[in-house]
């Protein structure tokens, strides 16, 4: 048998490269797609920098605007209690008549008079008609005074607090200039905005019965609308039977949750409204009236939540000999929950700022006084701002201001207790 010298053995071929061919043409198309991906990622950033240039904006607006409306124009009156001749003891003066009492004994001629006297009589007439009710008060508070003389910041018309920043009319101005340089006039801190009510005046409103209003009607929308939502998701996930009306069902709930608001406005006018005649503008009816729009989402978000939740959740529970009711309550809810609470904060936050619904059931009603409970009068303060922002005085601009920074920081804070209970809640697997 002959051998094949060992010189002679066949070469292998050098292997072939398995990828393209870098030409020119492949060059450019490589280049192209790494530009479309610069550019793709330049707009991303550039959309991401303009909302949140939007969003600075929006929010610095509403605080320069808002920080006057924190301020009142306010003019210095000393009192002095014991020459004036008013009497009382800290019973009657703390008494609920105490504000009637001291009207009878003529507080507001006497506040008239010493403004008069101190400040000339074109300044006090510029003072508040409601500037005693300060005194009143002040009196109720601490009723020691009576023994005492106190210098008082009382409000003043809208005409000298438009003045004082330099509008209005000329002799206006030139009232407040002389006021302020004799240090009489100023613009203080308004600590009453957060404890008084709507006024006809912008020196005398506050922003405490709309701000009730609201945490009450939110309270009835929570107590309604969570605890149906949470039940009908469910209901709807774990028990309903898989036919036509369960579809029908679904695509109703799913519609519901684009229904435009005023609907569900109408829909509380004509039902609510027509078994609680009494209760028009009540927070009970605006909070009965927002859960018909809340629920919707609750529920949807409801039942996405309870999907995620793993098969082998509910097959381990069930091994180990737990009914289905202890499986749903046990085991799916707890899991669940978080994402639940998610959806709550979407449908309360889009609840708070509503305005559509709460027209048709009569909440935009001037209300004076901060509503007591659930079935007093009352309004919200989204209604509170659209009220204000309809007003002539431009007193009331800076006033509307003030109170979107207290409608954006209750919001805030009801989200941030929302997302504080959905960690709290919240389980790992």
């Amino acid at each position: 048998m002959s051998s094949v010298p060992m010189d002679t053995a066949p070469v292998p071929a050098a292997p072939q490269s398995l990828g393209p061919t870098r030409t020119a043409a492949f060059e450019a198309r490589l280049a192209k797609r790494y530009r479309q991906e610069r550019n793709f990622r330049l707009i991303g950033l550039s959309a991401v920098i303009f909302s949140v240039a939007v969003l600075v904006f929006l929010l610095g607006t509403m605080l320069l605007n808002g920080i006057g409306g924190f301020q009142r124009a306010e003019l210095a009156v000393s009192v002095d209690f014991p020459a004036t001749g008013i009497s009382g003891d800290a019973t009657s003066l703390t008494a609920p008549t105490a504000m009637q009492t001291l009207e009878m004994q003529g507080l507001p001629e006497i506040v008239f008079g010493l403004a008069e006297e101190q400040l000339g009589a074109d300044a006090a007439a510029q003072l508040s008609p409601e500037a005693w009710r300060d005194v009143a008060a002040a009196l109720a508070a601490d009723p020691s005074l009576i023994q005492r003389t106190r210098v008082f910041h009382l409000p003043t018309s809208s005409a000298l607090a438009s003045g004082l920043q330099g509008e209005g009319a000329a002799e206006m101005q030139a009232l407040a200039k002389r006021l302020a340089d004799a240090g009489k006039l100023a613009r203080n801190w308004d600590w009453g905005f957060l404890s008084r009510s709507d006024a006809t005046s912008p020196q005398a409103v506050g922003i405490w019965g709309a701000l009730k209003g609201s945490i009450l009607t939110m309270l009835v929308t929570l107590v309604l609308a969570f605890p149906v939502g949470v039940l009908s998701a469910l209901y709807l996930e774990e028990y309903a039977p898989r036919n036509r009306w369960t579809d029908i069902i679904e695509v109703s709930i799913n519609n519901l949750a684009a229904v435009p608001s005023i609907i569900f406005g109408l829909l509380g006018l004509a039902v609510f409204l027509s078994v609680f005649p009494n209760l028009r503008s009540a927070p009970i009816i605006g909070g009965m009236t927002l859960a018909l729009m809340t629920m919707p989402v609750i529920v949807i978000s409801g039942r996405n939540a309870i999907k995620a939740v793993p098969p082998s959740i509910r097959d381990g529970a069930l091994a180990i000999g737990a009914s289905p009711v202890q499986v749903v309550f046990h085991h799916v809810l707890p899991l669940a929950l978080p994402g639940m609470l998610t959806g709550t904060i979407i449908g309360m936050a889009r609840a708070l700022g509503e305005t559509a619904p709460l027209l048709l059931i009569g909440m935009r009603a001037f209300v004076a006084t901060p509503p007591d409970g659930f079935t007093s009068p009352a309004t919200v303060l989204p209604m509170q701002i659209f009220l204000w922002s309809d007003e002539i005085d431009r007193g009331f601009v800076e006033r509307t201001s003030a109170a979107i920074i207290v409608l954006l920081v209750f919001l805030l804070a009801m989200n941030g207790l929302a997302i504080y209970l959905r960690n709290k809640f919240e389980k790992r697997w």
